[in-house]
């Protein structure tokens, strides 16, 4: 299954709130790397794709009228 297959089968309001989820660990990241404690580099990446991901999906159910 792939990750943009996991997140279409979330409402909107799921998708918001794992958008604010990604957000957060992704500020995390940022501090971590500033900071040099980061260790997973790679994830700062992954997770820059994901709220790519879905920022996308959610623009799609909203243009569809999928709000539920």
């Amino acid at each position: 299954m792939s990750r943009a297959a996991k997140f279409k089968d979330l409402t909107v309001d799921q998708l918001e709130d794992e958008l604010t989820k990604l957000k957060k660990e992704q500020f995390n990241l940022r501090f971590q790397r500033a900071s040099g404690q980061l260790e997973n580099t790679a994830r700062v990446r992954v997770v820059r794709r994901d709220i790519a991901r879905l920022m996308t999906i959610s623009r799609q159910k909203r243009a569809a009228g999928l709000t539920a």
